[in-house]
């Protein structure tokens, strides 16, 4: 895939530039790269149930963040933080060896710019997966991104 200037406008996309850990994932690229294929797989079924009636194609990254930012970590490696948002929730996005990104920040149009990205809890998966639904979500676009990379899937 080839990298166009101002292609994306999603948070930090020009630190979005670390490759793959796990050599499965080797194709999907750079972290740009992967947005480019997760925008082809982001759905009303992996985005958040609270928020599923105001998902729409328009804005394909609303409530995708923690299994979108836990799937990043998996295949780049890195940390998840969070940023605290109204109504006790926490934003997710990345940091990968000193690369701050965040593949689901469009869904918050202009009010991006309010969000702050530094000095926030580190996130983990076994809080956030410890709601069923969560996880199931998340194995879902995990086995999506792997259908599409082509990769062998294992049960």
């Amino acid at each position: 895939m080839s990298f166009e200037q101002n292609k994306y406008n999603f948070y930090g996309w020009q630190d979005a530039t670390v490759l793959p850990i796990d050599p499965e994932y080797k194709a999907a690229g750079t972290p740009r790269d992967f947005y480019d294929l997760l925008s082809g797989i982001w759905c009303k079924e992996t985005c958040a149930p609270r928020m599923q009636d105001e998902w729409s194609e328009d804005n394909k990254t609303l409530g995708q963040c923690s299994i979108t930012a836990f799937l990043v970590q998996d295949i780049y490696g890195g940390k998840v933080y969070g940023i605290l948002r109204p109504g006790v929730n926490y934003h997710c996005y990345n940091v990968v060896d000193g690369h701050l990104f965040d593949l689901t920040s469009e869904q918050f149009g202009d009010e991006v710019k309010e969000l702050v990205y530094e000095n926030n809890p580190e996130q983990l998966r076994e809080v956030h997966f410890a709601k069923e639904e969560k996880r199931l979500r998340y194995e879902y676009l995990k086995k999506r991104v792997k259908e599409a990379l082509n990769i062998c899937q294992t049960y």
